[in-house]
């Protein structure tokens, strides 16, 4: 981005840049597509949320049709059958608790991961933020120093200009006679 920004045309006396934007756009989906897998990995976890609640909730479904499934072929036998209740009870809860238990995992990865996300984004802001505010510093000090390098050629100038003029003057003065208030007066009315 520094090569795009001092590349580009400075508008004098403005400490201001005019920059292609279509380089620096394409520079900063450059920026964008390398940043670290960790992006991708965020992404990845938000996307497999829902998959992994659906196998979650299948699993579940799973287990209850199976538990009645058990409880259907043992109807005919009543301490089998509140024996049979209570493991399909039992398993239920126990499903409902794992389902839960991964539900909050992912939920938490999800956030660890986001916050990391948005911590290392916060800190890429700073660096640009930081490296913009150098260019910007350099760009002003290599415009003092351009105009102070003009301004140091336009004083000599004057200097070559009032000297030239001082000489032009000084043969007049010992032309025109032995009145040097004379000449004065009439390089006055010039």
């Amino acid at each position: 981005m520094e090569e795009i920004i001092l590349s580009s045309l400075r508008i004098p006396l403005t400490g201001r840049t005019l920059v292609d934007e279509d380089k620096l756009l394409e520079h900063l989906d450059f920026i964008r597509l390398s940043l670290p897998a960790v992006f991708q990995e965020s992404l990845d976890i938000l996307a497999q949320k829902d998959e992994i609640l659906l196998e979650a909730e299948e699993y579940g479904q799973q287990v209850v049709d199976v538990a009645q499934a058990k409880r259907a072929q043992i109807l005919a036998e009543s301490d089998i059958i509140r024996q049979a209740q209570r493991e399909a009870d039992q398993l239920r809860r126990q499903v409902q608790q794992d389902c839960e238990a991964m539900m909050q995992e992912t939920v938490t990865e999800i956030e660890r991961k986001r916050r990391a996300c948005q911590q290392e984004l916060e800190e890429m802001r700073q660096t640009a933020i930081s490296q913009a505010q150098d260019i910007e510093d350099g760009a002003d000090k290599y415009a003092d120093n351009v105009l102070g390098n003009i301004e140091q050629d336009i004083q000599q100038m004057l200097q070559i200009i009032t000297n030239g003029r001082q000489q032009l003057r000084s043969p007049s003065i010992s032309k025109s006679g032995d009145n040097p208030q004379r000449s004065s007066n009439n390089s006055k009315k010039r």
